[in-house]
């Protein structure tokens, strides 16, 4: 058992705790998936974020004073990364989609982007 639990039931709760907390890590694309990949799907995020709501909820009272910031403070992270999952997508999304330029450029260079950077002669008056 570890040090930081009182009981073995209380390390078990904290266990199902981060069972959530990594599912719902995991759907907001924090963390990838088994094969490297990552997953963004918010209703299942919200689902895991729920569920600890709900547990934290029907603890209070019966875990301790530390045991509860512990679990507020995982549930009030999460719901912090939530707001902030939608832009992070997207900043995903912009980065593989310039990857994906990048990597068609090298592949095939004849259909790449093309800019010129060659003066023409009225541009050099």
């Amino acid at each position: 058992m570890s040090a930081t639990f009182k009981d073995e039931e209380t390390e078990q709760l904290f266990q199902l705790v981060h069972m959530f907390q990594r599912s719902a890590l995991l759907h907001m694309g924090m963390i990838p998936d088994n094969e490297g990949n990552h997953i963004f799907n918010l209703a299942e995020a919200k689902a895991g974020i729920d569920m600890l709501q709900v547990l934290q909820n029907k603890t209070k009272g019966n875990i301790t004073d530390q045991e509860e910031r512990m679990f507020r403070g995982v549930v009030s992270e999460l719901q912090l990364q939530f707001l902030k999952a939608p832009k992070r997508n997207r900043e995903m999304e912009d980065a593989a989609a310039q990857s994906e330029t990048v990597r068609e450029t090298f592949t095939n260079p004849q259909s790449g982007p093309v800019e010129d950077l060659s003066a023409s002669k009225d541009d050099e008056e």
